[in-house]
């Protein structure tokens, strides 16, 4: 292993476990080895659900609300 990845490794041990579990499975799919598919918890199914309910009745944000949520943010 060269220094270089031993100092990321050792800078990742310093992260959240989410984090470091994020980063892991970015390195081994650099390597080329498949990574199972992200699975959503409950209440980010029941949140993506509502929301593509929302989209197939055709109800998105206005123009307004979107402008005032980049001015909310400095965007």
């Amino acid at each position: 292993m060269t220094k270089l990845f031993e100092q990321a490794v050792e800078t990742v041990r310093g992260l959240a476990p989410e984090m470091q579990d994020d980063l892991a499975r970015m390195l081994l799919q650099l390597a080329g080895k498949d990574q199972p598919v992200f699975q959503l918890s409950a209440e980010e199914a029941s949140s993506l659900d509502q929301s593509l309910a929302q989209a197939d009745r055709g109800e998105f944000a206005t123009d307004e609300q979107v402008s005032a949520i980049w001015a909310k943010h400095n965007l």
